[in-house]
Order: structure tokens, then C-alpha cells, then sequence
């Protein structure tokens, strides 16, 4: 198959770009600019592309769109002080290329949603797929709005889903910083640290399911949803790895006590989706460090 990418340099896209490689799959990088030389471990093709544009996608099978404009670091307030160039872009700008795509004969598309879409339930409450979002920040209402018209153009022969992904960490491309990289920076040079529990999934384990989606019968999964989410993380175990690792005499913080509204993935656990929990973030911890 030949899958074409959005955001594939980013934290996230990445993993999908590598996930594809490592089965041999042709992958055509959508960006403004080509990815720098050795970022991925294998060649992949570029064509350019921006968000609202409506690339050129043709001779490709899959396309998977994580590219998202928003300030620097900012996902929930990302708009800044421009929330109609922020929805033009990202709710604008997605559905020209789910357009683009079905146009183009492309048999599935998965976007990379966001459990933001969730918003206002309680903390602590289980969240599952059925659940009626309730989004609470311009980022989640523009992540739903691209769901549902997402949703709206799904065929047996035009494959969608959108990915409700929770955090996501793992190692970082060349050059590149992972999420914790500030705080490890903070909690090596003994500055405080607040304690905070939140759910992660590793990048490899997102990508592992979009692989089972676009190889899923097409009426199982067209036009749906899948929360993407794995362990429940306090900073006090993560920097606990940390510290024993590198032998650091601070102490970590406290633990959390705060509640966490965790997602269910029964949905995904359906299509054989199995994350790999704490071993897989004990065996990604070397290159976090």
C-alpha cells in the first residue's frame, strides 16, 4: 500500500511514518518543506502541502492527517489571540483534505482526534466512545466539528476513523525534544515539581493501531471512533525510573491524588489492540534520557 502522511515530522506523525516503513509500505511525506536527510529511518517521497490546501493524492492507498497549526507547545488554547485563523486552518483546512482525498480514490483516511473532544465531564469519569462530547476549549469543539464531517463521508469504499488519542509520548525524532524533556531538565536540577497524574500511550502502540483499523473489514470500522489510551502515569513513577536510572539524589514529588478521567478502549481492544503498559515505557526510557 502506499500511505501519505500529515504533520509526519511531528512528535506524533512520526511514529506513523516509521510503523508503515517497518512493513515496507511507500510513504509520501505532505509538508511544506521535505524531511530533513536520516529523520526517518528509511527514504520516504514529499509533496508539498499546507493546511488548506488540496494536495495532490493521488496513487495513494491510505492517508493518516495529524497535522494541527497552534501556537508553540499550546494544543487547548493554541488559537491564541486568533481563533477564526485558528478554526479556518484546522477545521477548514482538514475538511478540504478529507475532500481531496475522497476525490482522489484514497480508500481510507484516519485523523488524529484528541480525548479534548471529551471536555467538561467530571474528573474521574470513565469515558467511552458512546459518550455525547462535551468539548470545553476551542481545540476539542474544532477536533469534534472534524469528526463528524469526517464521519459524514464514510463509505465501505472510503474508509474513515478518527483516532481520540490521550497523550502521547516516546522518543523523539533527530533533533527533536520529548514531552518530559523540561521536566526531567527540572527535576535534575533539583527545581520543584509539582506532583500530576494524567493517561499516556506510547506513539508506537498509536501507530500499531491505525495499522489494525486500515486492515480491519471496512463496515467494522468506517465512520467511527477509537479512544487511544493506555496507562495511567503520577510524575512520581516516571521520575522515580529517572532517578534510579541516572542515580539522582532528589527526591521525587508526591503522588497525585487527583482524579484522572481515564477512556476506555474496549473499541480498539476489539480490532486486537495491545499497548505495552509500563514495560513499554521502562524500554523507551534510555532514549528518553
Amino acid at each position: 500500500m502506499s500511505l501519505a502522511i500529515t504533520g509526519a515530522t511531528g512528535l506524533v506523525g512520526r511514529f506513523f511514518v516509521e510503523e508503515a516503513l517497518s512493513r515496507g509500505e511507500d510513504v509520501t511525506v505532505l509538508g511544506r518543506t521535505p524531511p530533513a536527510p536520516g529523520f526517518f529511518s528509511a527514504p520516504v517521497a514529499h509533496r508539498p502541502y499546507a493546511l488548506g490546501d488540496r494536495p495532490d493524492l493521488s496513487g495513494h492507498d491510505a492517508v493518516i492527517h495529524c497535522a494541527f497549526a497552534h501556537l508553540p507547545g499550546r494544543y487547548r488554547g493554541g488559537e491564541g489571540d486568533d481563533p477564526a485563523g485558528f478554526t479556518r486552518a484546522n477545521l477548514d483546512g482538514s475538511l478540504a483534505l478529507f475532500e481531496a482525498a475522497k476525490a482522489a480514490g484514497v480508500t481510507h483516511l484516519l485523523f488524529l482526534s484528541s480525548r479534548a473532544v471529551y471536555g467538561t465531564y467530571p474528573p474521574g469519569t470513565p469515558m467511552s466512545e458512546e459518550m455525547e462530547p462535551r468539548p470545553d476549549t476551542l481545540y476539542g469543539q474544532v477536533k469534534w466539528q472534524a469528526e463528524q464531517a469526517l464521519a459524514a463521508l464514510a463509505t465501505t469504499d472510503f474508509v474513515t476513523a478518527s483516532l481520540r488519542a490521550t497523550g502521547v509520548y516516546g522518543p523523539p525524532g533527530p533533533g527533536q525534544r520529548h514531552k518530559w524533556a523540561d521536566l526531567f531538565d527540572d527535576f535534575r536540577a533539583g527545581r520543584p515539581v509539582e506532583p500530576r497524574r494524567a493517561t499516556e500511550v506510547h506513539g508506537a502502540d498509536l501507530a500499531d493501531a491505525a495499522r489494525l483499523i486500515r486492515s480491519a473489514r471496512p463496515d467494522c470500522v468506517t465512520g467511527q471512533v477509537f479512544n487511544l489510551s493506555d496507562i495511567l502515569l503520577d510524575r512520581h513513577d516516571l521520575l522515580t525510573l529517572l532517578a534510579r536510572a541516572e542515580g539522582l539524589p532528589t527526591p521525587p514529588p508526591p503522588r497525585s491524588n487527583a482524579p484522572v478521567s481515564a477512556m476506555r478502549t474496549d473499541r480498539m481492544r476489539a480490532l486486537g489492540w495491545q499497548p505495552g503498559g509500563m514495560d513499554a515505557l521502562r524500554a523507551s526510557l534510555p532514549a528518553l534520557r
